[in-house]
């Protein structure tokens, strides 16, 4: 906890500290999901080579619009339909709040461009008092407005033609098949490897992910005995002995 404290202190606080946020970005979403997900869907296609690694992203991502495409249709609200819920529930949360009028007519918010509680019920106040005031889903940013999400997903990814008529490339120079090298035994790994020091999601329980594991049957460290495959060299040769002479005696 320290080392992340101590490496969350070099980062500006404008990156990470939801009170230091500005109505620049009309979100407070601090994590990286998008990535994740993207990254899980490329499993299959990650040990391809390049061209047909980039043809099963171009197909992922046809598949993908044409998806949300559909769920864009669904919608009947003038908000996305993630914003409609926090809307939904904001409203419903009001129902304890009590507005009072100043008289000067300013509201404010600005952190993630939804109308907080407090604005929904002085919106809520100006309707009933019979004031010209709209709904509160008019009050949200256009940024999470359907009109919005829809123009994210109006350029189409068109199929292509295959590769036995694309056009030859004039380049000069010679591209050269990549250095071959020797297989390990056993299944290939087809999962991003992590970086060393992710953060998990464990504050209690420490992780054995990152901790160096030692062998049983060869007693070098970096695997274990399920995924031994024989790279015990001397040590393993030694151990190998020992286990030969007891059991002649």
């Amino acid at each position: 906890m320290n080392e992340l404290m101590n490496g969350l202190s070099k980062i500006p606080l404008v990156h990470w500290a939801r009170f230091h946020f500005t109505g620049r970005a009309h979100s407070d979403c601090l994590i990286n999901n998008l990535c994740e997900v993207f990254n899980f869907k490329l499993e299959h296609g990650r040990d391809k080579p390049v061209i047909t690694c980039l043809e099963y992203i171009r197909v992922y991502l046809m598949k993908r619009h044409r998806i949300v495409q559909k769920e864009i249709d669904k919608c009947k609200s003038i908000l996305a339909p993630t914003t409609t819920n926090i809307l939904d529930t904001i409203k419903t949360s009001t129902s304890k709040y009590m507005s009072l009028f100043c008289g000067s007519g300013d509201w404010y918010w600005e952190i993630t461009g939804i109308v907080c509680r407090h604005g929904v019920c002085a919106i809520r106040e100006h309707i009933q008092n019979g004031e010209k005031a709209q709904q509160p889903e008019y009050w949200v940013h256009p940024f999470y407005n359907l009109g919005t999400w829809r123009a994210m997903y109006s350029n189409k990814i068109d199929p292509i033609n295959g590769k036995s008529m694309w056009p030859k490339s004039r380049c000069l120079t010679t591209l050269i098949p990549p250095t071959h090298h020797t297989r390990v035994i056993g299944r290939a790994k087809k999962r991003r490897r992590r970086v060393i020091h992710k953060c998990t999601n464990q504050l209690t329980n420490l992780s054995r992910k990152f901790i160096t594991i030692t062998c049983s049957k060869c007693h070098n460290k970096g695997h274990n005995s399920r995924t031994c495959k024989g790279q015990g060299g001397q040590l393993r040769n030694e151990w190998v002995d020992q286990v030969k002479v007891v059991w002649f005696d």
